[in-house]
């Protein structure tokens, strides 16, 4: 029986042709028949012969594309020039360049049509107390002292307020070892080229009588005692203590031998005590800072001087005023290693300044600097641009008093330009006091920012922009004197560095973000010390009580 065809008929009924032979499917004789045609003549032809025969096989395909793939590579890489290298657009991260002046001249047409916000300096600290007031409350000792153990002789080192670190912790280690403390000797350094001595600084009378109960403290060495050293200090044994020592480490290692030798001499003394001691070392840390140590009374009087002109000046706000602590005098912006917008002038200023003051310690063999991520991590200097503009966007207006707190600024005729112009009516050390009453204290560093410590401890707001000493003890020196609050504004400078490079920023957005960072400080007001924090900085609760605790209505 003939078995039917299951494929589609193609319309025309004629018969099937048989099918073909096994042998003729065959790729062997199926090559054999495809050679039957012309053969290829030349070398050429007969080569694409061959390679079309293997690819027509399925088992070639897979063997030979990766040869071709190659093939085609390298014929390519044959045309292409290597001569000249393709350029790649590198985008800087947000927030990694200077930028300022340029997001300066887009906003100051809105910020000087801007008068919202004349006030800000009357009610600035609206959240200040809400969690209660608090008091000094430092203890002094009536009991007579013991015998001493010995003396114990101190040099300083740093600049006014590394000084303070080193007088303050050497009274509460004198204290703790029931030894004499004798006047701490200040170094003379090569970047604050100052060579006051404590006398010229501090009230030293004063500073005596305030701690007479609780350390004994004298003005100098024995003759008896330095005789045995031959009236040589060099000739004493000196401690090389690691910074940041514990108590305990100043009992089991430096009592026995200041018991054995009856004298010993500690250099260098900054830092070199942990911030985290029992409660009656750390009250004499509280005691010498916040009450021993006052400035001499030349110093003092010009400073109160200086307060008393910035109040008259800011009667229209009812005597208040911001002091700003500026650091951009050029050490700071050579240390920063921070570009700014100062071109082939300021490498040239930077490399000598950072030359100067550290020799060879920037350009050490394996030392990366990247200017741009110092400047996302919040490392970088504001310039006065960056801080008037900032303050103008915290609400503060061009009749706001502004006492600046700084060293020579850097390019000061260019970078000043700006501030003076959003804030004419900022003053100086320099221009509220006449060149005979700055006289006496003109080429001594720390004696003139003792006088800017002044000014800056009774201002209305304190606003840091750089960190360092001498805004960590104004801010507890602050908080002592009004009521636990620091009244400091502390901007978030690596929020800042990203909002200064956003050329898409406009006036109403900036000063929301500004008035956040104003009120995230007034917040940050009021902290209490945890264990690793200075009570140079945060004196609650160890310096200071509690009072007049209320709930948030």
């Amino acid at each position: 029986m003939q078995a039917k065809n299951r494929l589609p008929s193609s319309g025309n009924d004629s018969p099937t042709s048989p099918p073909s032979s096994p042998r003729s499917r065959s790729p062997r004789y199926r090559n054999r028949s495809f050679r039957s045609g012309r053969a290829p003549q030349t070398l050429g032809q007969r080569l694409s012969w061959i390679v079309l025969s293997v690819l027509l096989r399925r088992q070639g395909i897979f063997l030979f594309a990766p040869l071709l793939y190659i093939a085609g590579m390298l014929f390519y890489m044959g045309t292409v020039s290597f001569d000249v290298v393709p350029v790649i657009n590198h985008r800087n991260a947000p927030g990694s360049v200077y930028r300022s002046p340029q997001l300066y001249a887009k906003l100051r047409p809105e910020m000087d049509s801007d008068n919202s916000s004349s006030d800000a300096i009357l009610n600035i600290w609206k959240n200040s107390y809400k969690g209660g007031e608090w008091r000094p409350c430092i203890n002094k000792s009536s009991q007579v002292l013991p015998e001493s153990n010995g003396y114990i002789y101190v040099e300083a080192n740093g600049g006014l307020n590394q000084q303070r670190t080193s007088i303050c912790n050497a009274v509460a280690v004198a204290g703790y070892l029931n030894a004499t403390l004798i006047i701490p000797y200040f170094h003379y350094h090569s970047i604050w080229r100052d060579p006051s001595n404590f006398s010229e600084i501090y009230d030293e009378e004063f500073f005596i009588k305030s701690l007479e109960n609780d350390v004994r403290i004298v003005r100098e060495i024995p003759h008896y005692i330095m005789e045995r050293f031959e009236y040589n200090l060099s000739n004493v044994y000196n401690f090389r203590i690691k910074a940041w020592s514990s108590i305990k480490y100043y009992s089991e290692r430096v009592l026995p031998k200041l018991l054995e030798e009856k004298i010993i001499r500690i250099s260098p003394f900054a830092n070199r005590l942990s911030f985290d001691v029992p409660p009656a070392v750390q009250r004499l840390r509280c005691l010498a800072n916040y009450q021993a140590l006052r400035f001499f009374s030349s110093i003092l009087t010009l400073g109160e001087t200086l307060v008393a002109r910035m109040k008259e000046r800011s009667a229209n706000n009812s005597g208040k005023y911001i002091s700003v602590h500026l650091r951009f005098e050029e050490d700071m912006v050579a240390f920063s290693c921070c570009i700014y917008d100062g071109g082939g002038q300021e490498k040239l200023d930077m490399d000598a300044a950072r030359e100067r003051g550290w020799r060879g310690k920037f350009t050490k063999p394996g030392r990366v600097i990247r200017p741009g991520a110092i400047r996302l991590n919040g490392k970088c200097p504001l310039t006065p641009l960056e801080v008037g503009l900032m303050l103008r966007g915290m609400g503060f207006d061009r009749s706001t008093n502004i006492y600046l707190a700084s060293g020579r600024i850097y390019d000061s005729e260019r970078y000043m330009a700006p501030l003076l112009d959003m804030f004419p009516l900022l003053q100086t050390k320099e221009t509220l006091a006449s060149p005979d009453e700055l006289s006496p204290f003109q080429n001594y560093s720390s004696r003139m920012a003792a006088i800017d410590y002044t000014v800056c401890l009774h201002s209305e707001v304190f606003v840091t922009t750089q960190g360092g000493n001498f805004p960590h003890f104004l801010l507890g020196h602050r908080r002592y004197l009004y009521g636990g609050h620091s009244r400091t504004i502390r901007p978030d400078k690596r929020k800042l560095a990203v909002i200064f490079d956003n050329p898409n920023i406009g006036w109403k957005s900036f000063k929301r973000q500004m008035l956040n960072m104003r009120s995230h400080s007034d917040s940050k007001g009021i902290e209490l010390k945890r264990p690793n924090d200075s009570i140079y900085s945060v004196p609650c609760p160890d310096c200071m009580f509690r009072v007049n605790s209320t709930e948030d209505s």
